[in-house]
């Protein structure tokens, strides 16, 4: 049974103050169909049904479970306003609402944001204060004929192929907190493994004259560095958290140590007026030719699709403990780390993969932008998508355990001798990326089209099933003619290759589902379907069969020199798609050291080049 108040956590680990108030749970809510609640006056009044928040109405924790298209949505909840946070401005955070939301408190329009994958704020001052009641109304519009970043959404009304059920309106979580006047913003926090140092930039609300900024590095055994800069000077007050030998400890797989870290503002009488807690790590990570080095090491990265999708949540998880136990999960399985594909994660997960040394590869969820229900064409982002981008890279920057950013995902369109709009979007996004964060490398689009030379890392995806062919497709590489992506017809998607470091982001979608198996009649064989599953490939026949092609695809990869990586798919079934290491609700499918076997013996990047 679901508590009364779903996922209490609180959902920013790295930006955390004492007052603060979870707003999940019991929601009033209306499907507006046709899109016309303004004006039949949806915002003004109460609404016919109730939700359970932070699920989105198609799942079945919110209570809804309507899975059919909804142009719009409406929310409705009366909130008291702590009295103890008297003095102090009220925050409204929404973690993510899909797509397009309009937020009215006390009949007053306060937020306007677009993207399902975002977070946004409302500032309560002068509509809200601390003590009284606060009407919080969202509308959330989500249509199917428009160009928008939806991910793996279907627009239509079928689960198929790897499409799946829609997410409309709230689906992380809402939150309240009070802040004083003069606060912290958010924090970025750069790390220097060369420097042994981290910076620690604080974007505050007011440079008001005399007020200063500390930030306090520490951990169990004590206070590390300490650093005060003034902050009624620069924007953005900056700091320098020098690490003392002794005290330096880096973020790596195998010790994903985290630093405690404190910042308070104090006025110029020297009163703490906001104070807020987070964490940090030392941790860096560099581009040798073909090598991906993490502190100066070549780590083989061996990470797995994971698509964030529960049975019964969809796009968000059931509670806090499904978020670590699929990293488990993969860890047991040999995996260490992960693409996460098609959709910006909840930030609790990017807390625990930081806390439990996993690497991971953050992505935006571009696929869906044709709009119309058309099956594959996704070769036309919009301006929408950079700004969009920026807002994980802003939410995302902090975390160690972030080693690579993926902007696009499977973008093709054949190169000719006129820019277009796949041109200017991806080379925004590309730059945008490198302007926010010149410590991660960037990959322009995972597979498919590659339309910027300077690219840092280069890739494709390939499910060839035969572990022999898949060796000669992949072979390539040690003379600089690596395997990439072209239509049927042979025509190019991409720049040429230039040396960059090179993996293949998505090999394997073993199809594989004994319940099936048992169920195809042996004269037909297992490539008849005998339901609407899916894999890639022809289905293997047994399970050993599997873990042969298991072990032979990987092995392919790890024993070549030149491949830094690859990343399997996928960690688990997802609806229709049965080609996962674990089914859909997490139960076990396969003897998990067998998997793992194929996995941990050492790569040849890493034993050619182990090292600086």
């Amino acid at each position: 049974m679901m508590p009364a108040l779903p996922k209490p956590e609180h959902p920013r680990p790295q930006l955390v103050r004492e007052n603060w108030m979870n707003l999940n749970g019991t929601w009033g809510f209306e499907i507006d169909a046709g899109d016309s609640g303004l004006e039949r006056g949806l915002a003004r009044r109460e609404l016919t049904s109730e939700i359970l928040v932070p699920f989105a109405p198609e799942s079945v924790l919110s209570g809804i479970e309507h899975v059919d298209f909804m142009e719009a949505v409406w929310y409705r909840r009366t909130v008291t306003i702590p009295q103890e946070w008297a003095g102090q401005n009220v925050l409204l955070h929404f973690g993510a609402v899909d797509h397009d939301a309009t937020v009215w408190v006390n009949g007053i329009e306060v937020a306007r944001h677009r993207g399902g994958f975002t977070p946004f704020t409302a500032d309560l001052g002068g509509v809200a204060e601390p003590g009284t009641e606060a009407v919080i109304v969202v509308r959330a519009r989500d249509s199917r004929h428009e160009m928008q970043a939806r991910g793996k959404q279907a627009t239509w009304y079928n689960n198929t192929h790897c499409q799946y059920t829609r997410t409309t309106g709230i689906w992380q979580t809402v939150w309240m907190e009070a802040v004083p006047e003069v606060h912290v913003k958010r924090l970025r926090m750069t790390p220097n493994l060369a420097g042994s140092s981290i910076t620690i930039e604080v974007p505050i609300s007011r440079n008001r004259a005399g007020h200063t900024v500390t930030a306090v590095l520490s951990d169990e055994g004590g206070t590390h560095v300490e650093s005060t800069a003034r902050a009624d000077l620069d924007l953005t007050p900056t700091l320098r958290l020098g690490i003392p030998a002794g005290s330096l400890r880096p973020w790596c797989i195998e010790d994903p140590f985290l630093y405690d870290l404190e910042v308070t503002v104090r006025d110029a009488a020297g009163t703490v007026v906001d104070r807020v807690s987070s964490y940090a790590a030392v941790r860096s990570v560099a581009v040798d030719g073909k090598v991906v080095r993490l502190n100066g090491k070549s780590v083989f990265q061996r990470l797995v699709l994971d698509q964030g999708y529960w049975t019964e949540s969809l796009m968000t998880s059931p509670d806090d403990a499904a978020l670590v136990k699929d990293i488990e999960l993969s860890m047991a399985a040999g995996f260490n780390g992960a693409r996460l594909h098609q959709k910006v994660f909840e930030e609790r997960f990017l807390y625990h993969a930081d806390r439990l040394g996993y690497l991971v590869w953050g992505e935006f969820g571009d696929w869906g932008v044709s709009g119309g229900g058309t099956i594959g064409q996704n070769q036309k982002p919009t301006a929408s998508f950079v700004a969009q981008w920026l807002e994980v890279l802003q939410r995302d920057f902090n975390h160690p355990s972030i080693i690579g950013w993926c902007p696009l995902n499977e973008t093709y369109q054949i190169l000719h001798d006129r820019l277009t709009v796949l041109d200017d979007v991806t080379q925004a996004m590309f730059l945008a990326t490198k302007l926010a964060d010149p410590t991660r490398p960037v990959i322009d689009a995972s597979g498919y089209s590659h339309r910027i030379r300077e690219t840092d890392i280069y890739d494709s995806h390939s499910y060839e099933q035969n572990p022999e062919q898949f060796r000669i497709e992949q072979q390539g590489l040690s003379d600089g003619k690596p395997f990439v992506n072209r239509n049927p017809q042979g025509e190019e998607y991409s720049v040429p290759y230039a040396g960059q470091p090179y993996f293949v982001s998505e090999f394997g979608g073993i199809w594989w589902n004994e319940t099936e198996a048992r169920q195809a009649a042996p004269e037909a064989g297992l490539g008849t379907d005998v339901s609407t599953s899916w894999g890639y490939g022809q289905r293997v026949s047994s399970e050993e069969e599997f873990y042969a092609r298991f072990d032979g695809l990987c092995g392919v990869l790890l024993d070549n020199p030149d491949m830094f990586g690859y990343c399997y798919t996928q960690l688990t079934d997802v609806f229709q798609e049965k080609n996962g290491i674990f089914t859909f609700d997490r139960g076990a499918k396969f003897d998990l050291e067998r998997i793992r076997a194929s996995q941990v013996r050492k790569a040849a990047i890493e034993a050619r080049r182990d090292g600086i």
